[in-house]
C-alpha cells in the first residue's frame, strides 16, 4: 500500500497515510476494504487552515465549548491534504489477464468496437429466443391456447363483488379453462385480514381446501373458488413454483368440507361448510409449458459477467449492465402483474426512459468516480456486478424478510416485522458509520453531511403533509443512499451494486410510485372502520323431529344511519340478501341449506350498490345454537 501521485499510476512509489501531523510507518498505513490511500494534492501533511478574524459572538461562548467545537470541525474536515481511496487488486496479473487477452487479439479501438457490437447482437439474440419460448406457449390439445393469469387471479370476488347468489361469477360448474401460471407464485400472500367463515387469515397464500383423500392425490383436490388459482395449482403439485406451468382447471360447482392440507410448502385454509363454486385440476392436462426465467438468468449472467471481465470503461460497463439487468427484471425475473405480454413490453419501455435519466445522474456523480481507473476486473465482477444482481433479484433475495411495506400498520401486524426492522436499521447504521469515516478521509464528509441534512429535512417536511402518508419505496431508498458509495473501496463496490440493483427492480417491477400516498392507496382491501349494522338476537326455528328444515330470522332497526340505504347479508361468504330501507325491509330469514353443516352470517351497510365493512361472522351451529358476531369489523 502506499501513496501515488496519480490514482491510475499503479507503478508509482508508495505513500504513507497520515491522519494528522504525526508520521506513521509503512506498516501502520491505513487501508479499508483492501483499498489504499493516495495523495489528493501535493500539499504538506500538516493540517493548515487559513486565519479568520473571530466573530464578536465568540466571546460569549465558553472557551471549553469553543475548543470542543473547533476539534469537531477539524475532525469532520478530515486529514489535510485529503486522501483518495483506491483499490489495489489482489493477484493483479490474474485480474488483468482478460484485458491482456483482449489487447493481444483486438489491439485497435475499432476492433474493440466491432467486437462489442457483435457481443451485443449475440446477447440480444440469445435472450430474445429464450424469452419468446418462455412467454408464448403452444396450445393444449383439446383445450386451445392457455390464458395467461396472474398469481392473484381467482374465480370469485370478495364481499358482494359477485352479486346476489354469485350471479356475476357464473358459471359454477361444467366449465373448464386452459391457464398458464408464472413462476414464483408461492410467495404471493394476502396482506390484509381476510374472512373465511369465522376465521380471519393474513400473510399467507389464499388457498382454501385441497386433496380430500387419504393419499393427498391430485385426483381428490378440491378448492374454493375464491382461492388463488396459481397458488392452488402449486399446492396440488400441478405446476412448479420454480418454473410455473400450464394446465386445465375445471369448475365443479358446490362442494363442502374443504380441508387444511400442508403440501408443497403451502398450508391451505380449512372451511367446514359449503360453497357454491369450486374447482379442481384435470390430471390429463399435465403442464405443457414453463416459465424459463432461470435459463434466462443464466443467459443474462453469462453476458454481464463476460462484459464486466473484459471492460475497463466505466461508461460502457455501467450502461450495458443497466440496460441488460433492467430488461431482464422487467421481462423475465419480476415482470409486472399483467396477463398480456405485449402490455408488459410496453410498460417496460415506458419506464425505461425516465429510469435512464436517473441512472445517468447517478453514473455522473457516483458510479464514474468509483469505477474510473479500477482494474480489479474479478473483484469488480464479484462485488459490484454480484451486488447488482442481488438487488435486482429482490423478489428472491430480500423477499424473505418479513416486511411487505414500510408502513406502521404492516410493521405492527406482520409476524417478525419488528425484529427484522430493528436488524435492518442497525445494519444500515453501522454501514453508514463506516462510509462516513471513508468520506471523511477523502475530505468530503462536510459536503455529504449537508446533502443528507437536506434529504432528512425534506423527508420531515413530507411527513408533516396532512392527510398523506410517507412511503419509502426501495427505489427511493436506493437513490437516497447511493451517493454515500461514491468512492473506490471494496465495501462501496458491493453497496453501490446492491443499491443500483434495488433501483432497477423497483422501477422495472412497480414504476415510479409516489413517495406520498393517500390512506386509501395504502389501505387496499383492509377494513374501512365504518359503522356496522346492529343485528338483534336471531329467532331460530330448529324444527327438530318435524321433518322441516330449520330456519333463522335476523332483524335490524330502521331508519338506517345517514348515507346508508340497505343492509347486505353474507351466508358462508356469499351474498344472499339485500334489505332496502325504502322497501321497508328490515329482516331476513334463511332456511338451513344442509342439515349437518354450520353456516356463517355477516352483515354490512350499503350505499347504492357498494358495501362498507362487514361484521365478523356469527355462527349457526349444527346443533341449532347461535354464536354472536365478535366486536369490530370483519373483512
Amino acid at each position: 500500500m502506499g501513496p501515488q501521485e496519480d490514482p491510475d499510476d499503479e507503478g508509482a512509489p508508495p505513500q504513507i497515510y497520515r491522519d494528522d501531523a504525526t508520521s506513521v510507518s509503512d506498516e501502520d498505513a491505513v487501508t479499508f476494504g483492501g483499498a489504499v490511500l493516495i495523495h489528493g494534492s501535493e500539499a504538506s501533511d500538516e493540517e493548515y487552515y487559513p486565519h479568520r478574524d473571530p466573530s464578536p459572538i465568540i466571546k460569549y461562548i465558553p472557551s471549553r465549548i469553543q475548543r470542543i467545537s473547533s476539534a469537531v470541525v477539524r475532525w469532520v474536515k478530515g486529514p489535510q491534504p485529503p486522501r483518495l481511496w483506491k483499490i489495489k487488486p489482489f493477484l493483479p496479473h490474474v485480474q488483468s489477464a482478460p484485458l491482456q487477452v483482449l489487447h493481444n487479439y483486438f489491439p485497435k479501438r475499432k476492433h474493440k468496437v466491432l467486437l462489442l457490437t457483435f457481443f451485443y447482437m449475440c446477447w440480444i439474440l440469445a435472450f430474445g429466443l429464450v424469452l419468446h419460448k418462455s412467454a408464448f406457449s403452444s396450445d393444449i390439445p383439446g383445450h386451445g391456447s392457455p390464458v395467461r393469469i396472474r398469481c392473484t387471479d381467482r374465480f370469485w370476488s370478495d364481499g358482494n363483488g359477485c352479486g346476489l347468489n354469485g350471479q356475476f361469477c357464473r358459471p359454477f360448474d361444467n366449465s373448464s379453462m386452459a391457464f398458464r401460471c408464472p413462476a414464483n407464485c408461492r410467495r404471493v400472500q394476502i396482506t390484509n385480514p381476510h374472512a373465511v367463515g369465522d376465521q380471519e387469515v393474513n400473510y399467507r397464500p389464499l388457498v382454501i381446501g385441497g386433496p380430500t383423500g387419504l393419499d393427498n392425490s391430485l385426483h381428490n383436490g378440491i378448492y374454493r373458488a375464491d382461492s388463488f388459482i396459481c397458488g392452488a395449482a402449486i399446492h396440488a403439485g400441478f405446476v412448479s413454483n420454480e418454473q410455473g406451468g400450464c394446465g386445465v382447471v375445471s369448475l365443479v360447482g358446490e362442494k363442502s368440507k374443504f380441508p387444511s392440507v400442508n403440501k408443497n410448502h403451502i398450508t391451505s385454509i380449512a372451511f367446514d361448510s359449503y360453497f357454491p363454486k369450486s374447482f379442481t385440476f384435470l390430471t390429463s392436462t399435465a403442464p405443457k409449458c414453463r416459465d424459463l426465467r432461470w435459463p434466462l438468468l443464466a443467459v443474462s449472467l453469462t453476458f454481464t459477467v463476460l462484459l464486466s471481465l473484459f471492460t475497463t470503461s466505466p461508461a460502457v460497463f455501467f450502461a450495458s449492465i443497466y440496460v441488460g439487468v433492467f430488461f431482464h427484471v422487467a421481462l423475465a425475473s419480476d415482470p409486472p402483474n399483467l396477463t398480456d405480454y405485449y402490455a408488459i413490453i410496453s410498460i417496460a419501455l415506458g419506464r425505461f426512459l425516465p429510469a435512464s435519466f436517473c441512472m445517468f445522474v447517478v453514473y455522473k456523480y457516483c458510479v464514474r468516480r468509483q469505477l474510473l481507473g479500477l482494474h480489479a476486473q474479478i473483484e469488480k465482477t464479484v462485488l459490484w456486478l454480484g451486488g447488482c444482481w442481488v438487488g435486482a433479484l429482490n423478489n428472491y433475495t430480500f423477499d424473505k424478510i418479513p416486511i411487505e411495506r414500510l408502513t406502521p400498520h404492516d410493521i405492527q401486524q406482520q409476524p417478525g416485522a419488528v425484529p427484522a426492522l430493528i436488524i435492518i436499521v442497525l445494519s444500515l447504521f453501522s454501514i453508514a458509520v463506516g462510509q462516513a469515516w471513508c468520506l471523511r478521509v477523502e475530505g468530503r464528509l462536510p459536503r455529504f453531511l449537508a446533502i443528507y441534512g437536506i434529504f432528512v429535512a425534506s423527508l420531515l417536511i413530507l411527513v408533516a403533509v396532512p392527510k398523506m402518508n410517507l412511503r419509502i419505496h426501495h427505489y427511493i431508498l436506493a437513490l437516497l443512499l447511493v451517493p454515500g458509495t461514491s468512492m473506490q473501496n471494496r465495501p462501496s463496490l458491493l453497496f453501490q451494486g446492491i443499491l443500483i440493483g434495488l433501483f432497477i427492480n423497483g422501477i422495472a417491477r412497480w414504476g415510479f410510485d409516489s413517495i406520498l400516498q393517500t390512506p386509501d392507496e395504502l389501505r387496499g382491501d383492509a377494513p374501512l372502520n365504518s359503522l356496522l349494522p346492529l343485528i338483534l338476537p336471531p329467532i331460530i326455528n330448529n324444527n327438530f323431529g318435524l321433518g322441516l328444515m330449520a330456519n333463522i330470522t335476523f332483524e335490524w332497526p330502521i331508519p338506517l344511519p345517514r348515507h346508508y340505504d340497505a343492509v347486505s347479508v353474507l351466508v358462508n361468504d356469499v351474498e344472499r340478501f339485500r334489505g332496502y330501507q325504502d322497501a321497508g325491509q328490515n329482516s331476513f330469514t334463511w332456511v338451513r341449506h344442509v342439515s349437518n353443516l354450520p353456516e356463517y352470517f355477516r352483515f354490512a351497510f350499503m350505499s347504492g350498490g357498494d358495501t362498507v365493512d362487514y361484521t365478523k361472522a356469527g355462527v349457526w351451529s349444527v346443533d341449532g345454537g347461535w354464536t354472536e358476531m365478535g366486536s369490530g369489523p370483519g373483512v
